[in-house]
């Protein structure tokens, strides 16, 4: 008798460290989707140095500063929580919470992208145009950033209770996605429709067929930027309202920075209005892997809604020089490259699918 209750009083102690683990994972997801907003902020606004001519032949500028001085804090805040966790619990699975061991290692590839990129530019000088953004050690910075800022929402990704439908606790792993989706967005700024703002203006004197092809492709592949993340995450958890007007809305305000010329505030708006549209056609279709025609309604509504608000608020503003069939055209196949994205995440069903065991059983929250 002694025994079972010296082991039943174990498990309680046991279960109460649990829980105790989990409450402060969740306050070390706020913390760090907060502080990743540094990091990420710092690359857009050397990204805003490089876009508007800013930049010297000098590795020490003020925009590499706050950028550093982000990585710093940010990679700081999960060595100071590493070493006093691991020496505490004597294991490494355990020092830092589930989903931050890829943050940690985007710490060193962001150091290691760091120090080349200072010899790169010694030897090789500052990049310049597309060539900044393709330049091997800012691709290696860029993943670093990646694995960093992606903690909180790996973190919500793997815990076994979703967490409960409340703003606040969704808001660390949104805010996540959202920096993840800014990383991306900004290493293929070159075709992203805020900073070039397609079909915008007059004919170009040279070279028209080029920047046709070109406005197409970067808003087909905006589509697939902003469709794979946002659908990944509804596979995983269901959205709160607004949740969709913040990922959109924030990355368009980060987007805009670098736009070449005047902030393109009328732009920005309207790609922010566009998630406004996309929580009022999720509130709509509640589309699931459960209700695979309302998921596919959504995926191919949603950048149709995008991409109209863009070429409409450009039509009364600057202009558009396409033409009607090239416009009306581009909005529909931004429609269709949706749908084909919802088939990556939600597949057509197979005969003999389930016993295959190709079924998926995801765990999605409840609002």
């Amino acid at each position: 008798m002694h025994e079972t209750h010296h082991t039943g009083h174990g498990e309680a102690m046991a279960e109460g460290s649990m829980s105790s683990w989990r409450t402060a994972s969740y306050r070390f997801d706020g913390v760090m989707a907060v502080l990743s907003a540094w990091l990420v902020g710092g690359a857009f606004v050397d990204g805003w140095a490089h876009t508007h001519g800013k930049v010297d032949t000098s590795f020490f500028t003020p925009w590499h500063a706050v950028l550093y001085s982000g990585f710093l804090v940010v990679a700081g805040t999960l060595i100071g929580t590493l070493i006093p966790q691991r020496a505490r619990r004597g294991t490494r699975p355990r020092a830092l919470p589930p989903g931050y061991t890829l943050s940690l290692l985007g710490a060193v590839l962001f150091g290691c992208g760091g120090l080349g990129d200072m010899l790169w530019h010694t030897f090789f000088g500052i990049e310049k145009g597309v060539e900044a953004l393709v330049s091997p050690t800012h691709i290696l910075l860029a993943c670093g950033v990646w694995l960093m800022v992606g903690g909180p929402f790996r973190a919500a990704w793997q815990r076994q209770t979703p967490p409960t439908p409340r703003w606040h606790q969704h808001l660390p792993l949104l805010l996540s996605l959202t920096w993840m989706l800014a990383a991306c967005t900004f290493m293929t700024q070159v075709a992203h429709p805020v900073v070039y703002l397609w079909g915008s203006g007059h004919v170009p004197a040279a070279g028209s067929w080029l920047w046709q092809a070109a406005g197409v492709l970067g808003l087909l592949w905006d589509t697939v930027l902003l469709l794979g993340f946002v659908l990944l995450t509804m596979r995983r958890w269901t959205l709160p309202a607004g949740a969709l007007t913040l990922v959109i809305g924030l990355n368009a305000v980060a987007m805009g920075f670098l736009h070449r010329g005047a902030y393109p505030l009328l732009p920005v708006a309207a790609r922010a209005l566009a998630g406004l549209g996309a929580d009022g056609v999720y509130a709509w279709l509640q589309p699931s892997a459960q209700r695979p025609h309302a998921w596919r309604l959504f995926a191919g509504l949603v950048p149709i809604l995008v991409t109209t608000l863009h070429f409409g608020t450009l039509g009364v503003t600057l202009g558009v020089w396409w033409s009607v069939h090239l416009w009306a055209g581009t909005i529909v196949l931004t429609g269709l490259v949706g749908l084909l994205v919802s088939m990556l995440l939600v597949p057509p069903p197979w005969p003999g699918m389930a016993q295959e065991g190709h079924t998926p059983s995801v765990h999605r929250s409840t609002s």
